[in-house]
């Protein structure tokens, strides 16, 4: 016969049970519809490259480069996919130092289908991984911009593939990776405010697309022979595409389907709308009348400068933040490049690398507690809540921007051309990058 054991260990187990979960930390639970929206918004950031990009800077550029310039998009949506999926998600965003991260997540590693509460806690961590990779990949493609007709393709995807590694990968840790230096909310030692990209994304490329027409320079012919865009109607439907698409950047990057989403969707539709008017006054004022062109263009200088403010200031100060970069930029693309004489063949800088640094600074001054209590409860966030000092933290981000794309694009340009070679020559040139580079023409009027 087994003896008999007693009871009362179980008992006080099964009563102290109920006590004991209550006191453990509760799992992160994945929201459905906050993952619906992360899917959907990570859809449109795509959309925003191809075919929005693409056919943008397509319908800009001449008819026989129209194939190789939008090539050079599809190019960044392929490399630098694979990539990602390498190690430059780890660099981003991977556990590291307060300027680069390591390699915990290369090859995805510990990237699967539970939520990564560092980031976001309703979504699963591939979600967040595949939405921060189409920034990634529009990134390098609207330097394109800068150098378009003219540079080798082998070269654009060799530069631009280096430019994601050293250039990209550093600034986004900084701003978005945890303990990222600027990082302003996950331990960043000099807080910037950048809710989905004006840092990251447009001075980095913007600054950089400057380099490369310095470096480059001047497109045969230029500024003798005129080179009107083949195709405004191209360029208009891009325009659209990207406006459309801009909302999952912006309105995305909240990472959840909540009133901060909202938030930053009605910013982005104010400040694009301000943005377009504000250049088409511009030029109406310069020009006598304003042009379909300069319109589209005002509306992607108003996408760019409220990128950083979306999440952080109300629809009232993004219509003045939308306003400011219209006129600014505008100045910017018929002023200030027309007096230096460089090359910038569509604009990169004059949008988005002026853009991007207009609309920081700007997100410091305008940044509010209502909309974002980024700091705490309470605590302000901008100057407009008596936090003057946020815009010495914007300066201080937009130079550290500005000088990592500089120095890594100077040095990587120059590799590259060691290597293979930069610029195609003037008779390729003459002919056109769509038959000389791919070996096709973008239009057949003979058939």
């Amino acid at each position: 016969m087994r003896p008999r054991r007693s009871l009362l260990p179980l008992s006080l187990l099964v009563l102290c049970a109920p006590a004991a979960l209550a006191q453990s930390p509760a799992a992160p639970t994945i929201s459905s519809g906050d993952n619906a929206w992360m899917l959907t918004s990570a859809a449109l950031v795509l959309l925003m490259t191809g075919p929005g990009l693409a056919l943008f800077y397509g319908g800009l550029v001449r008819r026989k480069n129209v194939l190789g310039t939008m090539m050079q998009s599809f190019a960044m949506m392929c490399i630098v996919t694979v990539l990602w999926a390498l190690f430059t998600y780890s660099l981003a965003f991977g556990p590291g130092n307060a300027f680069i991260g390591g390699f915990h997540f290369a090859f995805l590693k510990h990237v699967g289908l539970a939520p990564d509460p560092d980031y976001s806690a309703t979504i699963p961590a591939q979600t967040y991984m595949i939405y921060q990779l189409m920034f990634a990949i529009i990134t390098p493609a609207l330097i394109c911009g800068a150098f378009a007709e003219r540079m080798k393709f082998s070269a654009m995807c060799l530069f631009l593939s280096l430019w994601t590694i050293v250039v990209y990968s550093p600034m986004a840790h900084m701003v978005w990776g945890k303990g990222g230096f600027l990082n302003a909310a996950l331990g960043g030692s000099l807080p910037c405010l950048d809710f989905a990209g004006g840092t990251v994304v447009h001075i980095t490329s913007g600054v950089s697309a400057l380099v490369c027409a310095l470096y480059l320079g001047k497109r045969v012919g230029y500024p003798r022979e005129p080179a009107p865009p083949h195709s405004v109607v191209l360029s208009f439907i891009g325009a659209c595409l990207l406006w459309v698409g801009w909302f999952g950047f912006n309105a995305g990057s909240a990472l959840a389907a909540n009133g901060l989403a909202t938030s930053a969707f009605v910013n982005t539709q104010f400040a694009t709308a301000a943005a377009a008017i504000s250049w088409c006054v511009a030029e109406w004022l310069r020009n006598g009348k304003p042009s379909a062109l300069g319109a589209i263009s005002g509306a992607v200088a108003g996408l760019v400068a409220i990128t950083p403010a979306s999440g952080f200031v109300q629809p009232m100060p993004a219509l003045v933040i939308g306003a400011i970069a219209g006129a600014f930029c505008y100045l910017m693309v018929t002023v200030v490049k027309s007096f230096f004489g460089y090359d910038d063949s569509l604009d990169a800088f004059g949008v988005h690398g002026a853009g991007g640094t207009i609309g920081a600074i700007l997100t410091g001054f305008f940044a509010s507690t209502v909309i974002n209590p980024i700091y705490g409860p309470g605590k302000p966030t901008g100057a407009i809540d008596g936090h003057w000092h946020q815009i010495l933290n914007q300066l201080a981000g937009v130079a550290i921007a500005w000088g990592l794309a500089i120095v890594g694009t100077l040095i990587l340009l120059k590799l590259v051309d060691l290597i293979l070679g930069l610029r195609v020559t003037r008779e390729q040139e003459i002919e056109g990058l769509d038959v000389t580079q791919h070996g096709e023409e973008g239009y057949d009027f003979g058939s």
